[in-house]
């Protein structure tokens, strides 16, 4: 791979939780990767007042506890690439001294102004960065790129995602405004393209004359723990499904892409959302499920409902859970129902894409199998990332008992290969200016349009259920009728890839 140009990274929100465990780790696995620039520096910004010295002290501790294996050298040398400026986000005066630090490094270390910026911050300041950036000329092209990188959630609903993205196009040319969704970064969701466009015996089968449904779950087993007054704000349908898992739909249901050029790709993941058929307003009563976590004991210990957990509102409608039914409106996809759902306190913690196949037009051995006539694929996501295909065999002896078996790949068994984190592979792609993997405007807004008439109902409907569900446990039971088909009903994951059934541990 060829190295990106020279450039200076600046992350704002350096004294952040997401600067630590994860920016700064993954710039350090790159580091010893070989695979930053040749030229290259990070300046963390934020309103502390901090010395360049005090500044890698704290990061040092991070990459300690984070980096893997670290090598104390290797850090020390590392961290020599890095230094801080104090600017108040909101105060457009001090921007002049991140611009006076920027042209003295660059000066000092030879490096161009081709330069990124990180908005590791909260949301509210999304369109004040960029906007204060602006002002002092620091989106200017003319003496090397500029870049800027925003976490999610891009919006807090349509119009604040509309009106974000007006703000931040006022300035910034789409090809500088880079929209980042860390699951996008994951080896696995990637290896969706490469499965479904590389192998014969999967391409031809991906569509509504052998899929019978698609789904797909993300499950943590943890709770809200400290961030109770955050997730108060968002509830799963914003924090997960809106700007992950509609981004993996995407990956899942896209057309051929005629290269792999970033905008050939991102243009068939755009066709997929905007052909989301849209809700009408008794389709989502039908069609759409939010529950809520409540107390339960797990293994002799007491577990706080989400109700009582601190920051949340003792009469919270805020969705723990969430699942949804929808269709895609297009000749692959006709008539194939898609799954999704969401949701913490579950019983483990895993994210993985299903594939139901339909079963063969005359079934033989409908009396004498399992039960399990449809063929799976697995793409496992999260943890134990891996493929898992499920068909049935005989089972030895006398008669034709069948029995469902799993042949399997686990990314594990590449022993000598380095599986790198999400923000390694994004934040190299963004050094290199492949917006591949990020999250275009039209995208983001695709997924919101389809989503915003269930926030509505969900908030102006006082008759629409939050359905309680013990910590512990897969969700509300109401969400097994979304799938209602006899004998059908969602894959219980294990945390183990090759696992099956609803008892995995916490």
């Amino acid at each position: 791979m060829n190295r990106a140009e020279n450039q200076i990274l600046v992350i704002f929100g350096a004294s952040g939780d997401l600067t630590k465990r994860k920016l700064i780790p993954a710039l350090y696995s790159l580091e010893i990767q070989d695979l930053l620039p040749e030229k290259f520096a990070i300046i963390g910004v934020s309103r502390k007042d901090l010395s360049d010295n005090l500044f890698r002290e704290e990061l040092k501790d991070g990459l300690n506890s984070f980096s893997g294996k670290p090598d104390q050298n290797k850090i020390n040398g590392f961290l020599q690439k890095i230094y801080y400026q104090s600017v108040d986000a909101q105060n457009a005066a001090t921007f002049i001294d991140l611009k006076n630090r920027l042209e003295a490094l660059q000066f000092s270390l030879d490096i161009p102004a081709n330069t990124i910026y990180y908005l590791s911050t909260p949301p509210s300041l999304y369109g004040i960065i960029p906007d204060n950036l602006a002002r002092h000329g620091l989106n200017d092209q003319t003496g090397g790129w500029k870049r800027v990188i925003i976490e999610k959630p891009f919006g807090y609903d349509l119009q604040s995602a509309i009106e974000l993205n007006n703000s931040l196009q006022r300035d910034w040319l789409e090809s500088q405004i880079y929209r980042i969704d860390h699951y996008l970064g994951k080896e696995t969701v990637q290896n969706v393209l490469v499965t479904r466009f590389t192998n014969g015996i999967f391409e031809p089968l991906w569509n509504r004359n052998y899929v019978h449904h698609v789904e797909i779950t993300s499950a943590e087993s943890l709770g809200v723990e400290k961030r109770g007054g955050y997730y108060e704000g968002s509830g799963a349908l914003r924090d997960m499904i809106q700007n992950h898992l509609l981004q993996v739909v995407g990956l899942i249901a896209m057309e051929p892409p005629a290269s792999l050029n970033s905008d050939a790709i991102r243009n068939e993941t755009v066709k997929v959302l905007q052909s989301i058929r849209p809700y009408a307003t008794e389709d989502i009563m039908r069609s759409t499920i939010r529950g809520q976590y409540v107390a339960s004991t797990i293994k002799g210990e007491k577990i706080k409902g989400y109700r009582e957990e601190e920051g949340v509102n003792p009469d919270s409608k805020t969705e723990t859970f969430a699942a949804l039914k929808f269709y895609i409106d297009n000749w692959r996809w006709g008539g194939v129902p898609f799954y999704i759902r969401t949701g913490k306190k579950l019983p483990t913690r895993v994210t993985e894409a299903v594939i139901h196949f339909k079963r063969t037009p005359h079934y033989l051995f409908a009396n004498k199998s399992n039960g399990e006539a449809h063929n799976q694929l697995v793409i496992r996501i999260q943890p134990d990332e891996g493929i898992l295909l499920k068909f049935g065999m005989k089972t030895p002896g006398a008669g034709f008992d069948v029995q469902t078996v799993n042949m399997d790949f686990h990314y594990s068994d590449l022993s000598l290969t380095h599986i790198p984190e999400a923000y390694e592979r994004l934040l190299l792609d963004c050094m290199t200016g492949d917006s591949t993997l990020y999250a275009r405007a039209d995208a983001v807004l695709a997924a919101w349009k389809f989503l915003d008439p269930v926030l509505q109902e969900w908030k102006n409907n006082p008759c629409f259920p939050v359905h309680g569900y013990p910590a512990g446990t897969w969700g509300p039971e109401k969400a097994d009728d979304l799938i209602e088909e006899v004998n059908m009903t969602w894959r219980y994951p294990c945390k183990n890839l090759s696992d099956d059934g609803i008892y995995c541990e916490l």
